[in-house]
């Protein structure tokens, strides 16, 4: 039994396939470096102040979680949290403000 070669066509289709099989395997593990890297990150920063990177202290106030740095002083929202502490009535803000003076 005599094999037949293959077309140039042939050849080309195939050399394409392999080149985009190839080519998706590599994308997933780009990705997947990409997404460690988020999480490693994550990690690494994970209640630390965006400022001078040392630690945050999480305050709960009225079910307001609000975040100061330990070392500067700053102090830090999460989503959702400015616009929940805009809701506080005025001697709920005071109370609020309070709590970060020296």
């Amino acid at each position: 039994m005599s094999l037949k070669k293959p077309s140039e066509l042939e050849e080309e289709y195939f050399a394409r396939l392999e080149f985009e099989t190839r080519k998706k395997i590599e994308e997933e593990k780009h990705k997947k470096l990409q997404e460690e890297e988020k999480k490693r990150l994550r990690e690494l920063h994970y209640m630390r102040c965006p400022k001078c990177g040392m630690e945050l202290i999480e305050i709960d106030y009225k079910h307001i979680k609000v975040d100061k740095c330990s070392e500067c002083e700053g102090v830090w929202l999460d989503p959702g949290e400015l616009e929940a502490i805009s809701k506080l009535e005025k001697s709920g803000l005071d109370k609020l403000f309070s709590v970060f003076k020296k």
